[in-house]
């Protein structure tokens, strides 16, 4: 399952706890046709505390209020937050702590669910929350709470086809939004949407389908190029402006970010050699790249640019306590996410561009050391917490120190695309 990490806190670093199930909290896109986020699934929530895993023993309510007022509106950047809740939870009216303009109620639907749950179902409604049921194996499972449901998740590898098209039907005339889950794959995507799915959870948006070598566009070429003499160690100042104003798309992109206030310039960029010359190599360098990174995805803010974005800048600062090189980590992050957005093969694209060996390795998921960033976090996505604490480990790195540099890295990319819009 692809997730994204944030930190509690904007501006100060939180204190993780200091047991091994401490983590940072996550969060996995739901995405609509046009890949753009529709709402947020968040961690496991028991009734006390968010969660990776449920566990036993109480927390105070402290923490949940705490929890409550940095969580929700931050982590799903003010789109509905998917909470799973345990039926106790809700039983017990804890959700009442949570902003309801904001929160869908998960829960795992029972054939026969109780009184006790329907009322309590009922009550949280009339509050202004929404509700979604997983686990459904029928179309005419749970009536009562799918009654009262607003969203009904459907694991579309598990589920059968043909109770797949029952539950479609079924909901065909109703306010209910399906979501097909564990959707790992473009053809799984498209089988989806053909039969109806508006809204997706799983990683198929930031995995590439099974393409044959085609020929780069023309203007994608350029970008290649572009990034061709950002890997020099000097690269040459008039060649590269040269080649940007080749690109006016490109041109424009890279003016409006440097322009924005995400860089606080202190006096106005108009023209890309002016802004090499105040900003030096390494900064230009990043900024270059998440302008290329924005057209290579067509010019629009999905998830999976967001995920690019936040995938190069959290293997940028986790590159030193890894003994890794900072810049190249950063391509290493971005690019692997090309493939997807180009629609080409990796192997076709790391001919492309003059990375190290090491580099290009790394990218074809050869398993080196120049990898182990990207690796990390394809465990992190899966909550393979032991795989995750095992690469730390190896690389004599701190699991809170590299959870932290995600979280960041997250922060960061929400506002550099926040300077597009």
């Amino acid at each position: 399952m692809v997730t994204q990490v944030v930190e509690p806190e904007t501006g100060t670093e939180s204190q993780p706890e200091e047991s091994s199930e401490a983590r940072s909290l996550v969060r996995r896109p739901i995405l609509d046709l046009a890949g753009k986020a529709q709402g947020y699934e968040l961690p496991y929530w028991t009734g006390q505390q968010f969660l990776f895993r449920e566990k036993s023993g109480l927390a105070g309510l402290t923490e949940l209020a705490d929890a409550s007022l940095f969580g929700l509106e931050q982590l799903s950047r003010g789109l509905p937050a998917f909470v799973n809740c345990s039926s106790s939870s809700l039983a017990s009216d804890w959700a009442l702590t949570l902003p309801p303009q904001l929160t869908v109620l998960q829960l795992q639907a029972a054939p026969e669910p109780t009184r006790e749950l329907l009322a309590a179902c009922g009550r949280l409604k009339a509050q202004g929350f929404r509700l979604a049921l997983t686990g459904l194996a029928g179309p005419m499972e749970c009536k009562p709470l799918l009654d009262l449901a607003d969203y009904v998740k459907l694991d579309f590898v598990r589920t059968p086809a043909a109770d797949r098209k029952a539950l479609l039907h079924q909901l065909k005339n109703s306010a209910v939004q399906p979501i097909a889950t564990e959707v790992m794959t473009q053809e799984e995507y498209r089988q989806a949407r053909d039969e109806g799915f508006k809204l997706f959870e799983g990683c198929y948006f930031c995995s590439p389908e099974e393409l044959k070598s085609r020929l780069i566009p023309s203007n994608r070429t350029v970008q290649i190029e572009i990034l061709q003499e950002l890997q020099k160690e000097s690269p040459d100042l008039g060649r590269l402006s040269q080649l940007v104003k080749c690109d006016a798309s490109l041109t424009y992109r890279l003016l409006r970010l440097l322009n924005s206030p995400l860089y606080a310039m202190r006096q106005e960029v108009t023209s890309i050699q002016t802004a090499l010359l105040l900003l030096g190599d390494a900064p230009f360098r990043r900024i270059a790249m998440l302008a290329i990174a924005t057209e290579f995805n067509g010019g629009k803010i999905t998830e999976l640019l967001r995920m690019a974005f936040e995938r190069g800048r959290f293997c940028e600062l986790a590159a030193q306590p890894c003994a890794l090189t900072a810049a190249e980590q950063y391509i290493v992050g971005m690019m692997s996410l090309f493939p997807a957005m180009l629609r080409i093969p990796m192997e076709d694209l790391v001919r492309l561009v003059p990375l190290r060996p090491e580099a290009q390795d790394a990218l074809l998921g050869m398993g080196n050391r120049e990898g182990i960033l990207l690796k990390w976090l394809e465990l992190h996505d899966r909550a393979d917490w032991a795989g995750c604490d095992q690469i730390v480990s190896a690389a004599n790195a701190d699991t809170q120190r590299i959870m932290r540099y995600r979280a960041a890295a997250a922060a960061w990319a929400d506002a550099v695309l926040n300077s597009y819009v």
